[in-house]
């Protein structure tokens, strides 16, 4: 278990985010240095059509990209619109928002700060990870996952 003593922001655009949109704001992100955890989120992109009289067919959708993160390849499988943060410590924030104001030029957005992650292991994260899972990644399990999420080592 975890205290929850990392502060946490959530940057929500005005609208969705192309994956060339995400990709430059991920690459700035990940840069800074007190950003412990990223969680992006959005409408799911499925790579086959999941239901209807095309279920099964594939669905090659604009959105459902693979976009480079630093020199790791990241598959988005959502159409990003908020992306969540953990902070080490309040000081980010200004760097935050000054990546903010570098990619969102055409729209406006917002930074907010609250508890939008999980801070202690779910049902989900312990069947997933186990009793011992790492910290890092609590409130990170999809239970309809088959993959595990994608860290990403900051440079």
């Amino acid at each position: 278990m975890t205290d929850a003593i990392y502060p946490q922001c959530r940057i929500v655009p005005e609208r969705l985010l192309n994956p060339s949109t995400v990709e430059r704001l991920l690459n700035l992100l990940v840069t800074i240095e007190s950003i412990r955890k990223i969680l992006i989120k959005g409408s799911s992109i499925p790579p086959a059509v999941p239901y209807g009289p095309a279920r099964g067919a594939l669905n090659p959708h604009s959105m459902r990209r693979t976009i480079m993160v630093g020199e790791q390849p990241v598959e988005l499988t959502v159409h990003v619109g908020i992306i969540d943060m953990e902070l080490e410590d309040r000081d980010a924030l200004p760097q935050i928002k000054a990546a903010c104001e570098e990619v969102f030029t055409q729209f406006t957005y917002s930074i907010k700060e609250g508890r939008f992650m999980k801070t202690q292991a779910s049902t989900s994260d312990y069947a997933k990870y186990g009793p011992d899972a790492d910290e890092l990644l609590l409130g990170l399990a999809d239970p309809k996952s088959r993959k595990g999420p994608v860290i990403v080592q900051g440079t």
